[in-house]
C-alpha cells in the first residue's frame, strides 16, 4: 500500500505551478501546521513548491521529494530504523520503483512520510533538512537496537 502510494504521488507531480498530492489518512491534525511551517524553502537545491493537499509540500520541478503529514503510524517493527539529527526514520525502497524511496517517522504522532527520488535527492540530504521540521511534534517512541532490546529483558 505504501508503494502505491509513492508511486502515485510521484507520478502525479508533473511540471506546473501546483503540485498534486493526495493527502495522508491524518493531514488535518493540528501538529501538521507547524511541521508544514518548518519545511525548509529548499532541499538539495531544489526549491519547496505549492501542493494540492493540507499536510504536504513538494520539493524539485518536476518534483523529486514530496512529504506527507498525517501518515500512518508504523507500529512496533524489525525493519532497519535510523536515527538521524533525533529522528528516528523507517526507511525502504520502493519495489519495483528505480530509485524511489520511502521514509516515515517512528515515536512520532502523526506520522510524516517523505517520498523521495535517491538520483535527484540523496537520503542523507533528505533527512537532514527536514528533520528539523520533524521535532515539531512530540517524540513518544524511540527506535531500538537489538543490544537495547536485550538488556530491557535482562540479558547482556
Amino acid at each position: 500500500m505504501a508503494g502505491a502510494a509513492v508511486v502515485g504521488a510521484l507520478v502525479l507531480t508533473g511540471c506546473g505551478s501546483t503540485v498534486t498530492v493526495d493527502g495522508a489518512p491524518d493531514n488535518a491534525n493540528p501538529d501538521c501546521a507547524s511541521v508544514m511551517l518548518a519545511m525548509p524553502e529548499s532541499v538539495s537545491g531544489l526549491d519547496q513548491r505549492e501542493t494540492s493537499s493540507q499536510g504536504t509540500t513538494a520539493y524539485g520541478d518536476p518534483s523529486a521529494m514530496i512529504v506527507r503529514c498525517g501518515a500512518e503510524e508504523p507500529g512496533p517493527t524489525t525493519d532497519p530504523c535510523t536515527n538521524v539529527n533525533g529522528v528516528d526514520w523507517l526507511i525502504s525502497e520502493v519495489p519495483d520503483q528505480k530509485d524511489q524511496w520511502r521514509a516515515v517517522t517512528y515515536g512520532r504522532s502523526p506520522a510524516v512520510e517523505v517520498l523521495f527520488d535517491s538520483s535527484r535527492v540523496p537520503s542523507s540530504t533528505a533527512l537532514v533538512d527536514t528533520g528539523s521540521a520533524m521535532q515539531n511534534i512530540e517524540q513518544t517512541r524511540q527506535c531500538l537496537s537489538v543490544k537495547d532490546t536485550l538488556e530491557q529483558q535482562g540479558r547482556p
